[in-house]
């Protein structure tokens, strides 16, 4: 015999809060950032090589801005909405 079970009112909410949403999309913006930095140097020519591909701006600044916005991300998942 089984009981019937009374309907239970289920609410509908969101996993995270305002707050984490503002920075995820901080986040995506620096990542986003990083990779428009990283972007270009190449050469029209495949005969000509050009030494810009191998500037700071490149290969130091460009990965470390990318990292930081994985870094805020993780800082927004881990974020309690409630505090």
């Amino acid at each position: 015999m089984s009981k019937k079970q009374e309907p239970t009112d289920h609410k509908k909410y969101f996993i995270f809060g305002k707050k984490n949403y503002q920075f995820m999309f901080i986040g995506l913006a620096v990542i986003a950032l990083g990779f428009i930095l990283m972007s270009g140097g190449g050469s029209d020519d495949p005969n000509i090589f050009n030494p810009d591909i191998y500037n700071f701006q490149r290969i130091r600044l460009a990965p470390t801005i990318v990292l930081i916005g994985f870094a805020i991300e993780v800082y927004a998942i881990l974020l309690n909405p409630k505090k």
